[in-house]
């Protein structure tokens, strides 16, 4: 034999004896690829990965983890949140400024472990106001140092000066710091020098504020904010760099805009229309709409005081889009699972799938929302998003059926990332 197949024989002898091999026996298993429900599975991962799914029978060796009075499904995916910008959420626009950089990635190292226990193991990031924080934060979870879901980041806002992603309603003379305006554009050219800036950090997709926002001071969540040839330029920049554009837009024209300047993703969709709705479904343009959260913005914003601003728009705004939400669903349009995690409390991610189920999904078309859908959307369908061989073994646990009952998901007893158990089920 010559040395170098005696070494590479060597080499995958040793493989094989420390690659980590888990067994998890399902009760229950939410099959989100073929809409199906498969009972008593024992899905098997080998090095995070899994390799085989079949009737359960007792395995030869590896662990064994016992979820046979769970229902198991695939790790959720959120695509909307505000993961490492831990000090989002508040009524006050200058509560980012009060925190060091340092502070800010520890507070979403804590709010990426409440994001993780919750069931979901992959999230997008969708802009943070410190520009990069989240590119730091998605690095330390992957190096394994602090405990959080596979993380998407945007690296900041692509936004006009003063506007849905910029921090606003502070006096004239206080002065905003550099790492707060990294995404700040005034003209198409300008847009794609950021967007190549961002990419250059490390960035997997770009977010451009398209209109103005509802938690922003002196923005109008209708009007347009990013021209249409701005977002072009910057949704053809991220294209080049291998990346994509997800585009916050409530308003109906400024929606169009965003879809024909070539969005990945709309985010929000608030005040969608049949023309955008029918436009979305043409260009396979996925609408990401978080119509949970305008419920805890109206009840919980109202009882700490929160600008009359913030609540009026959100009340413009909260019904109209649960309406768009359902006639996109009924045309059949693609639409995903976003939450705006950070408007409302993180860890309770799943809420929004009972609102889902309310406004015209079946509970199957939920959970596919947030796992092979969002999988697809992130371009992540070979690894993410269903527990078929060749993905993660990422897997949550549940109490009852969640085709039955959705919001058992906002309860759920285990999870496992990558075949490692960060949240084990309560002993018996």
């Amino acid at each position: 034999m010559k040395l170098s197949s005696l070494v590479a024989a060597l080499s995958a002898i040793a493989t094989m004896a420390s690659a980590e091999t888990v067994h998890v026996r399902a009760g229950r298993l939410v099959d989100p690829e073929a809409g199906r429900v498969l009972a008593d599975q024992l899905v098997t991962v080998v090095d995070g990965r899994v390799t085989r799914v079949a009737p359960y029978a007792p395995p030869a060796g590896g662990k064994v983890v016992d979820w046979s009075a769970y229902t198991v499904l695939p790790g959720l995916i959120d695509l909307h949140t505000h993961v490492a910008d831990g000090f989002a959420g508040t009524e006050d626009p200058a509560e980012a400024l009060k925190h060091s950089a340092a502070e800010s990635v520890l507070k979403g190292a804590e709010v990426a472990r409440l994001t993780l226990h919750a069931g979901f193991t992959s999230v997008r990031d969708v802009g943070v106001y410190r520009g990069l924080n989240d590119v730091a934060l998605r690095n330390a979870i992957d190096a394994g140092w602090v405990e959080g879901p596979r993380m998407k980041v945007a690296g900041g806002y692509i936004t006009v000066p003063g506007g849905g992603g910029a921090v606003t309603g502070l006096p004239i003379d206080v002065a905003i710091p550099p790492d707060f305006r990294l995404g700040e554009v005034r003209s198409p050219e300008e847009a794609r020098e950021k967007v190549r800036f961002l990419f250059q950090q490390g960035v997997d997709f770009v977010k451009l504020i398209g209109t103005g926002a509802v938690l922003a001071m002196g923005s109008e969540p209708g009007q347009l904010e990013l021209t249409e040839a701005e977002m072009k330029a910057a949704c053809d920049e991220a294209k080049l760099r291998g990346g994509y554009c997800a585009i916050h837009a409530h308003g109906a024209e400024g929606i169009k805009a965003a879809i024909r300047a070539g969005a990945r993703t709309i985010e929000h969709a608030s005040l969608i229309d049949d023309e955008g709705i029918a436009l979305a479904k043409q260009r396979g343009v996925f609408l990401d709409m978080d119509i949970y959260n305008g419920d805890w913005i109206d009840q919980e914003g109202r009882k700490a005081g929160w600008p009359a601003e913030y609540l009026r728009k959100n009340l413009e705004t909260t019904e109209a889009q649960r309406e768009g939400f359902r006639k996109a669903v009924k045309a059949g349009a693609r639409v995903s699972y976003g939450t705006d995690a950070g408007v409302y409390p993180h860890g309770r991610n799943a809420r929004q799938f009972a609102y889902m189920v309310r406004y015209g999904m079946t509970p199957m078309q939920a959970i596919q929302s947030a796992t092979t859908v969002a999988a697809e959307v992130m371009g992540e369908g070979k690894n993410v998003g269903a527990l078929s061989p060749g993905r993660f073994g990422d897997m949550v646990a549940v109490k009852g059926d969640p085709l039955a009952d959705i919001r058992v998901l906002e309860d759920v007893a285990g999870v496992i990332k990558g075949g490692v158990v960060v949240k084990a089920p309560p002993a018996p």
